[in-house]
């Protein structure tokens, strides 16, 4: 009985036992320890989805999209319908603008021996796109001989003259790839310049890897021909021009294309000459639908736009033109990717009768978001920007930067699926309007410029993720060790048995290469210059030869720029990777030393200008402050990243350190600005109004140096450069302080 009964409690025990071993796993489960939060970094970096990517771009690259069109809507409800599925928190902002579009364009050439040719304007394969023309250039029908200007330099213009070249009452012929597209008109029309040419050099492109220049023929179906079509005078036969240059419009905007081939230059760079950023209309302010806007008349408005017409054209429009001129021999290192096949610079004796005709017009855009908001620290916010508008189908510019944004917003889920919240608020930005100077996220900065200054961690650009091979990078100098450190964890996408960083210091001979946000390239600029917010620009691929024609394309992606979608992926590590860190890191990871030292060496390349009577002591005694300040901060940040995160005095003060580290960069502003151009307050960085200085740094006192050279007004310009070193003196002193944290 014994045995029997000892055989049925066995047998009686065993789903009990099963049981309890299952109550103790779920038990377990229930009760697991919480990830850390290098196990979310690991999560988001090893779930990236380039097959995501690409089904991305090619649904954001199948039509047109520039700003003010239907093609900008169908992306704006593309990108919201992304944000919305993954159920963020959205809204928009929508701003009125002046935007410009062209009605009619028109270029005849009389050559010497009186025959006449129309050129033709457009591109082999443009589809909807927009007839390739300025932004912001003004109407105009002139006529008169073409000279040939190079890049439309001060030195440029400068040689002519030593020539003897007269350029008065000329139409103006440069190639593009040294300065802004709407500097080179104002020196045009400054030399006497009754319109301006400019056409796209390929040379920076020849020698590229193998396929990679062949990108200026990429056609929208994925045709590709190298020969050169039937030609007559510069016209390409059968192909029907298309006038009104505006897409859409009742008309269906495409090209005829009866011929073999094209040519390989035959890709035209659109862009904007409009100078400044943000609505011309609204300068400082937000241009809200009944915001006070400027009269177009007035002076300040008039100012931002050039006094003579220009339009782009094709390099192969250019050969014609150039080997047409007569006059003084080319300068050899003036030839570019034409060589040999041209020899003289003009003017004359081929003339050009020019017409434009532009139409301006108060236009709707609309800025989108996705938030992410923090458990701890809700009102401190890392932003993440992209803008999404392009001249044409923006597969590089900017819907590779797009696509991206996109694939970090379906990683941020997966990280809340799993239990992440992050201690800050994140917020995804979709910009409008950039093309045209930075609108949409130049208007938004304007009208939130309050809470900015106050509650903005930093400030993530990317424009275009890829262009092609190699990781490329510019930043405030406090973020640099923190780039550093992200692109160790991400794998280069040409060779995964290396990291980004090791790849990106090879190109530099073993250290990395950190440009500065001195200019105005793409959306960081009103975040730094304006608001004085920490921002960063990010990019694989040093140019492109596609930018801003009809041919960046998603098939010139899928052949050219990144054929598997890996250096995409490895941008949406880096950028995730940057924003988790700086929205979780318990101490903002802010390295003011690094800021410190690049200051320094700013400095030591501005002594080599200083002339008799000018001193540098009043910046290098500041920096020494900062210097100091930084190394007593860095101990300050080991203490408090070890604290209890329990204790709420010592939270509150984790959290005043972390605004002190957040509100330096805004001591570098100056309320009065720069010295004529006043919308730019950050003194450190921001854009020189001389594009011939190399300094990408101290833009006021390079101002003040090139403005006294100018002037040759001695002992006054002089003074003039003591005092915006004054200024900059007093601006890192602010710095010093803000980070110490103490009254002076």
């Amino acid at each position: 009985m014994a045995c029997e009964g000892n055989v049925f409690t066995s047998i009686v025990s065993l789903p009990a036992f099963g049981l309890m071993i299952m109550l103790i796993i779920l038990a377990v489960f229930n009760h697991r320890v919480p990830l850390s939060q290098s196990d979310f970094h690991e999560i988001f970096i090893s779930n990236g989805d380039n097959s995501t990517i690409s089904s991305h771009l090619h649904s954001l690259t199948q039509n047109p999209h520039l700003a003010g069109t239907r093609g900008a809507q169908q992306a704006l409800s593309y990108v919201m319908n992304q944000f919305n599925k993954l159920a963020f928190r959205t809204h928009t902002a929508e701003y009125k603008a002046l935007l410009s579009y062209p009605l009619q364009r028109s270029l005849v050439l009389q050559f010497e021996n009186g025959t006449r040719t129309k050129l033709w304007l457009d591109e082999a394969d443009m589809g909807q796109a927009v007839a390739p023309y300025h932004a912001y250039a003004p109407s105009g029908k002139v006529s008169g001989k073409v000279v040939f200007a190079n890049y439309g330099r001060e030195e440029d213009f400068q040689r002519l003259r030593e020539m003897d070249v007269n350029v008065s009452g000329c139409v103006v012929l440069c190639r593009n790839g040294q300065l802004f597209r709407g500097e080179i008109v104002r020196r045009a029309a400054k030399y006497g310049g009754v319109a301006l040419l400019l056409y796209k050099d390929s040379e920076r492109f020849v020698g590229k890897r193998d396929g990679f220049s062949k990108g200026f023929g990429e056609m929208r179906n994925g045709v590709y021909s190298e020969g050169y079509g039937e030609k007559k005078g510069g016209i390409f036969e059968g192909y029907k021009e298309r006038t009104d240059g505006f897409p859409g419009e009742g008309k269906d905007g495409f090209s005829e294309v009866e011929g073999d081939g094209f040519f390989k230059d035959d890709g035209i760079e659109r862009g904007t000459v409009m100078e400044g950023l943000g609505d011309p209309l609204t300068p400082g302010w937000g241009a809200m639908e009944y915001a006070e806007r400027l009269d177009i008349g007035v002076e300040e408005v008039r100012e931002r736009f050039p006094s003579i017409p220009s339009l782009p054209i094709s390099g192969y429009n250019a050969k014609v033109i150039l080997e047409s001129l007569w006059g003084p021999q080319l300068p050899e290192q003036w030839k570019g990717a034409l060589h040999s096949e041209v020899g003289r610079v003009g003017s004359g004796p081929t003339s050009v009768d020019f017409e434009y005709k532009e139409r301006r017009t108060m236009a709707t855009i609309r800025n989108a978001f996705a938030v992410i908001k923090g458990a701890l620290e809700p009102d401190r916010y890392v932003l993440l920007g992209n803008h999404r508008d392009a001249w044409t189908y923006g597969a590089v510019d900017p819907n590779s930067g797009t696509a991206t944004l996109l694939e970090i917003a379906r990683r941020f889920r997966l990280l809340l699926r799993k239990g992440w919240v992050p201690r800050r608020t994140i917020i995804l930005c979709s910009w409008d309007a950039e093309e045209f100077g930075m609108i949409g996220s130049t208007e938004w900065v304007e009208q939130n410029l309050g809470n900015l200054g106050s509650k903005a961690v930093a400030y993530l650009n990317v424009d275009c993720a890829v262009q092609g091979p190699g990781f490329f990078a510019a930043a405030t100098p406090q973020l640099d060790s923190l780039l550093v450190e992200v692109t160790k964890e991400i794998n280069d996408p040409d060779y995964a048995e290396r990291t980004v960083h090791q790849l990106w210091s090879a190109m530099a001979n073993g250290s990395v290469k950190i440009d500065r946000l001195s200019g105005v390239a793409s959306d960081f600029a009103p975040f730094l210059q304006h608001a004085g917010i920490p921002s960063l620009d990010m990019f694989f691929g040093e140019d492109f030869p596609v930018y801003h024609t009809a041919y960046d394309t998603y098939n010139w992606m899928r052949k050219y720029g990144d054929p598997l979608f890996h250096r995409h992926v490895a941008v949406s590590g880096i950028w995730g990777l940057l924003a988790l860190r700086l929205a979780d890191d318990l101490v903002l990871p802010f390295d003011y030393s690094s800021y410190s030292t690049q200051l320094q060496e700013h400095a030591k390349a501005l002594q080599g200008l200083m002339s008799a009577g000018i001193t540098l002591q009043p910046i290098n005694t500041a920096i020494q402050e900062l210097k100091e300040a930084a190394v007593t901060v860095a101990d300050e940040a080991e203490e408090l990243r070890h604290g209890s995160s329990t204790d709420v005095a010592f939270e509150l003060k984790r959290r005043a350190f972390n605004d002190r580290l957040m509100l330096t960069e805004r001591a570098f502003l100056d309320a009065g600005g720069l010295r004529g151009r006043e919308w730019f307050k950050h003194l450190i960085y921001g854009p020189s109004k001389y594009s011939e200085s190399k300094l990408g740094f101290f833009p006021g006192i390079v101002d003040a140096i090139y403005k006294a050279k100018e002037r040759d007004n001695g002992e006054e310009g002089k003074a003039l450069i003591q005092h915006e070193i004054w200024r900059v003196a007093r601006a890192i002193s602010r710095a010093a302080a803000a980070l110490k944290g103490n009254l002076i």
